[in-house]
């Protein structure tokens, strides 16, 4: 039975580990940018993605909360901060929605199945990652309206997010090979 307790704490410790890294990679992914007015083009998408395709939905929802508060708490992890402000003032602030989407996001990555079908699997990625758009630009539209949300919040990034989920899609059959149910 001790062995068992043993077991259990070594596999939370490692996936608290898990966990912490990939918020710190989730927070370099969102200073790697292209600025863009009001929300810059970063690498957190395809890093939510690749979170949630390796660790599997219940780990990669945990990694992304974890990241989300540790942004609610002030720690600088998303993109343009601290220079947009820390904290609760940068969450209530035009890119809100894109990290609920993160949530929805990771989930689909890490709960869909995957296949051998390239198609099928780029369809799925692009499901996800459609839903951090769908929140991104709802919640984006209280701060540019809706006559400018899609060409200000979506249009610019549709060319990159074909080429990262078409990234994901090529290495999805070795990165399933990490993944924690």
């Amino acid at each position: 039975m001790e062995i068992i307790k043993n077991i259990k704490d070594i596999s939370l410790l490692k996936n608290l580990f898990l966990a912490i890294s990939a918020t710190i990679i989730l927070a370099i992914s969102a200073k790697i940018k292209i600025p863009f007015y009001p929300v810059p083009m970063t690498m957190q998408t395809f890093v939510v993605l690749l979170i949630g395709i390796t660790f599997g939905w219940r780990l990669g929802l945990f990694t992304v909360c974890l990241y989300i508060f540790e942004g609610v708490i002030g720690l600088p992890v998303f993109a343009g901060t601290p220079e947009k402000g820390l904290g609760i003032s940068y969450i209530i602030g035009p890119t809100m929605g894109y990290l609920l989407g993160f949530l929805v996001a990771v989930f689909l990555s890490g709960f869909l199945n995957f296949s051998n079908n390239h198609v099928l699997n780029f369809l799925k990625l692009s499901l996800a990652v459609s839903t951090i758009y769908l929140f991104g630009i709802l919640w984006l539209s209280k701060f540019v309206g809706w006559e400018k949300v899609f060409a200000l919040g979506a249009k610019p990034f549709l060319l990159a997010e074909l080429f990262k989920i078409l990234l994901l899609t090529l290495l999805l059959p070795k990165l399933l090979k990490f993944r924690k149910i």
